[in-house]
């Protein structure tokens, strides 16, 4: 591997993933940066100050001619920087959502098979190895499913103000959202049919028309049934942080989190600690027939490192032209429920899919 030529880079946006997303670049081989895009000048880690920043990402696509863009920009921005990538003869790794609407995430699922170039989606807990076992577990434990997930995240400072420029145009549903609903899709082969949303403004600090707690139900075909919740701000309980929990006719498998942890700590968004696995069976005696089994999870990759593994994946993907239909479809699907979620926090209204 290390004989072929290694693939230049445009990276756009430098915020926490888009550094991230850079740094994994810088240390793999098989990558070269190109260029660095950010609207303003942004403090660099060590490895990431010698490239040098530039102020337009057109430009960067024009006079660089990458084979690949990573886009970590704002979520408004995704759709278009992306279908000007694919245009550009580029291969793309674009950040969670992968757009702000269905139709221009369809919009840049279609470039990228016109163009005939990858696209990989930033669903960061596809290549974590617990979240990966915590899925093959639930299936194995067959459905239909119960799905209870959260991630409510207090904020103050730095992190409430990056909430804050996130909800210029994204709710915290559907930023976080698609990642578990990502999830919930590879648990259930079945198809989302319905979406309920409902959702609060908890501060004055954030635009009118936008909340910064939401909750979504979804109903699938199969009779699976599913919610997510999601928090962002100076008021939310950290009590209330964190649960992911698949529930099953035959039992249920759950992530535990360990005692004092914060939701302000990027890593423990994708940590889990330990994976518990209850069985429903019981012997004639009417009592469980087997005590709960907990895998521990010692050793997990960190968020830089699942960082790497996504560009590592990417590399793959383009060298061993990996077919990635279901990808590019489940990242649609997942998109689609929770901006049904949003459209029914906003009217008030079940949405059919």
């Amino acid at each position: 591997m290390s004989s072929e030529k290694s693939l230049r880079v445009v990276v756009a946006g430098l915020g926490n993933m888009g550094r991230s997303h850079a740094l994994a670049y810088h240390t793999n081989p098989g990558f070269q940066i190109a260029a660095l895009v950010n609207r303003s000048d942004v403090p660099l880690p060590p490895g990431l100050s010698g490239y040098g920043t530039r102020r337009s990402f057109d430009e960067a696509l024009r006079e660089e001619k990458p084979d690949i863009a990573c886009i970590a920009t704002y979520s408004d921005s995704h759709a278009d920087y992306a279908v000007k990538a694919f245009e550009a003869g580029c291969h793309v790794f674009v950040e969670k959502p992968l757009a702000t609407t269905v139709a221009d995430a369809k919009r840049v699922v279609a470039a990228a098979k016109a163009n005939g170039r990858k696209l990989v989606i930033g669903y960061i807990l596809r290549h974590h190895p617990s979240w990966i076992r915590l899925i093959a577990e639930a299936r194995k434990l067959g459905g239909p499913y119960v799905f209870r997930m959260n991630l409510n995240q207090q904020s103050s400072g730095h992190s409430w103000q990056t909430h804050k420029q996130l909800m210029q145009t994204t709710s915290p549903i559907v930023d976080c959202g698609v990642h578990y609903l990502d999830v919930m899709l590879q648990i259930t082969d079945a198809r989302p049919v319905e979406v309920r949303g409902m959702g609060l403004r908890l501060s004055d600090e954030i635009a009118p028309k936008m909340y910064n707690y939401g909750h979504l139900q979804v109903l699938f075909d199969d009779g699976s049934v599913g919610w997510y919740e999601a928090g962002w701000g100076p008021m939310i309980s950290e009590t209330a942080f964190f649960v992911k929990d698949v529930i099953s006719p035959n039992g249920c498998v759950s992530i535990v989190m360990k005692e004092g942890v914060r939701s302000d700590d990027i890593d423990t968004h994708t940590r889990t600690s330990t994976i518990r696995l209850h069985s429903a069976a019981t012997g004639a005696d009417g009592k469980f027939a087997k005590a709960d089994e907990m895998l521990s999870m010692e050793g997990e990759p960190g968020h830089q490192d699942l960082c790497d593994r996504e560009q590592a994946f990417l590399l793959k993907a383009i060298r061993e032209d990996i077919d990635l239909t279901r990808h590019m479809g489940d990242a649609v699907k997942s998109l689609a429920v929770c901006l049904a979620a949003d459209e029914s926090v906003r009217s008030g209204k079940a949405v059919r899919l």
